[in-house]
């Protein structure tokens, strides 16, 4: 029999099945992934979110078989059909593919030929043309025509009988675990175009339209460009093993030969050898070889699906987890040309203070009144920071901003362009219609780029995920799975944070462990009425925050500057008294504690522990008190666009840029260089090492230093190397290029030493076909 859940995923995860049991536990009685890591260490022994993440869906999973395990043995039993041997059969699959194969003979099922073949009689001329293949299969039917059971003569009865052994063969486990492992193992993805009335219509698809490579190799964003391509019927493809292309006509397939060998009917020129060879031969090329192909494409996809939103939340993590410029007034500024640059300004907490719509470009050009109405908005609010969307007309409102800075005498002005994905969607939220019930939508984008420069975290939580626009194929795969995968991102963003429950709004509290969205909406209404919390244990007055909640809630959220100084750092309030322990040990306030790096390294943590709390909550907590509630993101700094190039136009082979890092692929990734239009760092051009991730070198919103390789105006692409010595390509060029094979360009081998081919970059500009931005 399998073993325990429990320790299964303890291979897994590399740890104890007494860690995952502990871990399961608390998630059984309704723990976060985040409160579990981060507060629970001695009872997991000390896994980690990653690993807890990684438990928590193979729990799903395998809570999900166990489910479906013990109603498919039921379902036999009930047919009375159930015999030990099965059932241990049963008992030992150890995935849902398996458990599905053994169950097929005994489903129910629309009635199918071979069942009506079975009920005029014909089950046993199919056991003897198989077991007795020296017979005559006309004369041995013969017998069995009867018209009143619907046997016409003798084709009609040996058509019944093949019925019955292809569905045999059909519903055979172990062969379906043979053909399956031969199809997966060994197979090419064969796609061409679909019909010659698309090839310009679906041009995006060329790489595809006589391709073939291994169905293991495909990568991800391939997988699902196929497949995209299929969909929009520019593409077909299918499943092929080489060595069949290789056999004289008539032969058998692989597949055939498998089935063959497994009911033991082979060629020796017996009557009923060619009856039985066709019958193997519609059995897999009519049911088994289609119904597998369906399976393994599904399988691809999957993957594929699964290693996109992998990107996808790994881009996400590192967007949300991007450096703060911290509580410094602020002026966002969303370019528009015809409509007007929309302005909003928001103080030190986020505040919105007030708004304004200038018109410094064309058709107005009122660049000298727009420059007046911005430098009284920073003498009035004192500005510090001007956050610019990097949308349209985002250079020509740089350059204004950069002419206010010249013009207004503080010194501490500075401007940042920002990305102002997703801002649009929030601006139409219903999120920010209540936010801002009076104000006009196109002046609530740029509240939000203003508020995103001061604290991406809280700003971006606010939008769906999927309108940031960080993934690949991100319409394309399991919506479900991406939100929840999403949503475990962004909790554990959150948390790793921490919140100020006195600053913070209802979409931010929402994502802290324990909280719902009712209860972070109670939390604001309870400090609008009452005025900030105080501290930590006030929060319990909130209505409906019990104690289950407070538990899970507490140590990820600040009270700054209230009653207990502990209250704003990440020590769990059930923590306290260690803390008190602490002090009486040492005879001395907290505040002056707090923040004494040299005396803190010097206790020692064994000291003060006890029965509940071990040696690693301990020593978080002498780690809080050097450094309270610190935060884990990077130091705040910005990308320098380069003056006078605004467009792809402007670009030069050669040219050395800063930027910032919009995107992270499999296949490399995505610059901001000011030209709004992305440039590609193939993978290949990312380092002089050799990088199978591309996030080992750069992560979404890593401000570089790239230099310009190729342009191509035409189709708006932008090739770029961080390998800053790399020579310039030849003559060759990425507009003249054939992508390279299939075969050759993923294999993620080539040296990285080497400078980008236009090859390898018009390959990966083929897969930028599928990046949803």
């Amino acid at each position: 029999m399998l073993a325990p859940i429990e320790h299964r995923i303890a291979v897994e995860i590399d740890a104890r099945p007494a860690q995952v049991a502990a871990a399961v536990q608390l998630l059984d009685e309704g723990a976060t992934v985040p409160f579990i890591a981060r507060y629970r260490k001695e009872a997991t022994g000390g896994l980690d979110d990653g690993q807890l993440r990684h438990l928590e869906e193979r729990l799903r999973y395998l809570r999900e078989l166990e489910a479906r395990r013990e109603a498919v043995i039921e379902s036999v039993r009930e047919q009375g059909k159930l015999t030990a041997e099965l059932e241990v059969e049963l008992r030992r699959a150890d995935n849902k593919q398996r458990l599905e194969d053994l169950y097929l003979p005994y489903k129910q099922k629309r009635r199918t030929k071979a069942q009506i073949a079975r009920e005029a009689g014909l089950a046993p001329l199919a056991e003897l043309l198989l077991s007795e293949p020296d017979r005559q299969p006309e004369a041995e039917a013969a017998p069995f025509v009867d018209a009143g059971r619907g046997v016409e003569d003798v084709r009609a009865a040996l058509d019944g009988a093949r019925h019955i052994l292809i569905e045999r063969f059909a519903e055979d486990a172990a062969l379906l675990g043979e053909l399956r492992e031969l199809l997966w193992s060994r197979s090419e993805i064969v796609a061409k175009l679909a019909d010659e009335a698309k090839r310009e219509e679906g041009a995006k698809f060329a790489d595809y339209f006589d391709h073939r490579e291994p169905l293991q190799r495909v990568p991800s964003h391939r997988t699902l460009a196929l497949l995209r391509g299929r969909n929009e019927g520019v593409l077909d493809f299918t499943l092929a093993l080489p060595e069949d292309a290789e056999l004289a006509p008539g032969r058998p397939s692989a597949g055939e030969r498998h089935i063959a060998a497994r009911f033991g009917i082979a060629d020796r020129g017996r009557p009923a050898d060619k009856w039985l060879a066709d019958t193997v031969r519609l059995a897999w090329r009519a049911k088994i070889f289609l119904s597998l192909e369906v399976e393994l494409v599904g399988r691809v996809r999957e993957q594929a699906e699964a290693e996109a939103i992998k990107v996808f939340g790994a881009n996400l993590k590192d967007l949300l987890l991007a450096a703060p410029a911290g509580p410094r007034a602020t002026m966002g500024l969303d370019p528009g040309l015809r409509t007007g640059v929309k302005v909003a300004v928001v103080d030190s907490t986020g505040k919105l203070v007030d708004t304004a719509t200038i018109y410094p470009h064309e058709p107005r050009r009122q660049w000298d009144a727009s420059l007046a109405t911005l430098a009284a908005l920073v003498e009035r609010h004192k500005v510090e920071l001007i956050a610019i969307g990097n949308g349209t007309a985002s250079r020509e409102t740089d350059r204004l901003a950069a002419d206010l800075i010249k013009q207004c005498s503080d010194a501490r002005l500075s401007k940042v362009v920002v990305s102002e994905a997703g801002a649009s969607v929030y601006s139409a939220s219903e999120l920010a219609a209540r936010e801002f019930p009076d104000l006009d939508v196109s002046l609530r984008g740029a509240v939000s780029i203003a508020r995103r420069l001061q604290d991406p975290l809280a700003e971006l939580v606010k939008i769906d995920p999927k309108a940031i626009g960080v993934g690949q194929y991100q319409h394309d795969v399991n919506q479900t799975e991406m939100a929840r995968q999403l949503d475990a991102v962004v909790e554990d963003c959150v948390n790793a944070v921490g919140v100020d429950v006195n600053t913070a709004s209802a979409a931010l509290l929402a994502r802290v462990s324990g909280l719902s969205a009712t209860l972070a909406g109670n939390i604001v209404s309870y400090r609008d009425a009452h005025g900030a919390f105080r501290s930590r244990s006030q929060l319990r007055d909130v209505p409906r925050l019990g104690e289950k909640t407070f538990e899970q809630a507490a140590g990820f959220l600040r009270v700054m500057n209230g009653d207990n100084p502990l209250d704003a750092s990440a020590v769990h309030p059930e923590a306290y008294p260690v803390v008190e322990k602490i002090l009486a040990k040492i005879g001395r306030p907290v505040k002056n504690l707090i923040g004494d790096s040299a005396f803190l390294r010097q206790l020692d943590p064994q000291q003060f522990t006890d029965e509940r709390f071990g040696l690693p909550t301990v020593r978080d907590i002498l780690a809080e008190l050097d450094k309270p509630g610190r935060d884990p993101r990077p130091e705040f700094k910005t990308a320098a666009f380069r003056e006078g190039v605004e467009d792809l136009a402007d670009l030069q082979a050669g040219m050395l840029l800063e930027g910032v890092v919009t995107n992270v692929t499999n296949f490399g990734a995505f610059v901001d260089i000011g030209v709004h239009q992305d440039g590609l760092v193939h993978i290949s051009a990312l380092s002089s090492k050799f990088v199978k991730d591309p996030r080992e070198v750069v992560k979404a919103g890593d401000v570089v230093r790239a230099k310009v390789l190729e342009v191509d105006v035409k189709r708006r692409r932008i090739a770029l190397t961080l390998r800053l010595d790399d020579p310039l390509p030849g003559a060759e060029t990425m507009a003249q290029a054939r992508p390279a094979r299939d075969g050759q360009r993923d294999k993620g081998r080539r040296p990285n030493n080497e400078a980008p081919t236009a090859t390898a970059m018009a390959s990966a500009f083929a897969a930028l076909k599928g990046i949803k931005r």
